[in-house]
């Protein structure tokens, strides 16, 4: 005896929809089940989707919603619009090709190499965490700091060491053997110290007239010497007679007014002066 077979009058439709496809005895597409065989249907959507299986999707689009990967507090990535949130380990090379920003902190266990390292920073507190910072390969490539630079340590300029500062001491007070002056420091310094310069280089000569036979009278003012110097003395001068240079313990100068006297000790010279007589003095007049 046959078996009997119920054929449904309002038989079941089965179609195929996007990812997912049907096959029936080799044959693909969509098919009618009115109970009248027995061939079996095959649902299947293009990979395997179980949890120890790799799955892979061409493109995913979410939407307002987030979508969070991994449980717990430490160890969640939540994916929402424009955004990533908690803590992402990479364990191969990462490449971006636009810019990357971030906005909060950035931190790398490794080594950062890039053709072009540019900072904009409004405070940079360390840039290793041990050893030395070095700028360039060697001494002919050239550091440009567009801000100021300031430093708490030590100075080292072409392995000259012991540098502290950059002082800016008008009066050199200090006389630090481990600070650089600034330009304004060294004029300002030396501006105080004209009347000393001024009076080193006075040198001058002048030719006296006859007054008598142990005097000679020159029309000129000797320099007076700046604070904290010797006052200005026949030591300063060499008297001439006729070409003769005289003994300055033989002589004796006086300044009066404009004019300035020498006077001989005529006994221990041995000679006088007459009028026919050139006497020339040279040393520090005032002009």
């Amino acid at each position: 005896m046959s078996d009997i077979l119920f054929k449904l009058t309002h038989p079941i439709e089965v179609k195929q929809g996007t990812g997912v496809t049907l096959s029936k005895n080799g044959q693909t597409g969509n098919f009618t089940l009115d109970g009248s065989d027995n061939s079996t249907i095959q649902i299947s959507i293009g990979q395997a989707v179980a949890t120890s299986s790799n799955v892979q999707f061409n493109n995913v689009t979410l939407s307002s919603n987030s979508l969070t990967v991994g449980t717990g507090s430490s160890k969640v990535l939540v994916f929402s619009d424009g955004n990533i949130s908690g803590d992402l380990n990479f364990e191969d090379r990462v490449l971006t090709t636009g810019n990357f920003t971030t906005i909060g902190n950035l931190l790398y266990s490794g080594v950062v190499t890039a053709s072009n390292f540019q900072t904009d920073l409004s405070n940079a507190t360390s840039s290793v965490v041990t050893g030395s910072t070095r700028f360039g390969e060697n001494l002919s490539q050239k550091q440009f700091f567009t801000g100021s630079f300031d430093t708490t340590g030590s100075i080292k300029l072409n392995r000259l060491t012991g540098i502290t500062e950059i002082s800016n001491d008008t009066s050199l007070t200090d006389e630090s053997q481990t600070a650089f002056i600034t330009e304004y420091a060294a004029y300002t310094y030396l501006s105080n110290l004209s009347p000393v310069r001024d009076y080193l280089r006075k040198s001058f000569t002048h030719t006296g007239s006859f007054i008598n036979s142990s005097t000679a009278r020159f029309t000129a003012v000797t320099a007076s010497a700046p604070t904290n110097f010797t006052s200005t003395t026949e030591n300063d001068f060499m008297f001439f007679i006729n070409g003769m240079l005289i003994e300055n313990d033989a002589l004796t100068i006086q300044q009066n007014s404009t004019n300035l006297d020498l006077t001989l000790d005529t006994n221990s010279l041995g000679y006088t002066i007459s009028s026919q007589d050139e006497i020339i003095g040279f040393g520090k007049f005032n002009s």
